[in-house]
């Protein structure tokens, strides 16, 4: 059950960070300069400023000590947490949200397209 709690609580925080952080974290993800990646963290789509960088890197430290827990826990790679819970953030985006995916190409999320799926998704 604790592993259940742990996970909801990762896909928590993972799947909202714009909620908890600044305006102008918000507005940088609704633009398209920071967005999901298909391994569970988030980066850059173009150059952030430094409070949306330092927001970033926060977002990335709490996210990779939560896998890391559930990663122990469950006896897997850490990888393989990350991967599975951007399995679950890809199909939590919202309209004009960027993502990126393993070929490296940058994407928008817009209505009507299907949910972005990795290939590790199955």
């Amino acid at each position: 059950m604790k592993t259940l709690a742990l996970l909801v609580t990762a896909m928590t925080l993972a799947s909202s960070p714009a909620a908890a952080q600044s305006p102008q974290f918000a507005a940088a993800v609704q633009a398209g300069q920071v967005g999901e990646r298909y391994d569970g963290y988030m980066v850059f789509a173009s150059t952030p400023s430094p409070e949306v960088r330092r927001q970033v890197a926060g977002i990335n430290l709490r996210r990779r000590s939560l896998y890391t827990e559930l990663a122990t826990r469950r006896n897997v790679t850490v990888d393989a947490v990350g991967m599975a819970t951007a399995c679950q953030l890809l199909r939590q985006l919202t309209p004009g949200e960027s993502y990126l995916l393993a070929d490296g190409v940058w994407r928008r999320w817009t209505p009507g397209q299907a949910s972005p799926v990795p290939q590790q998704c199955g």
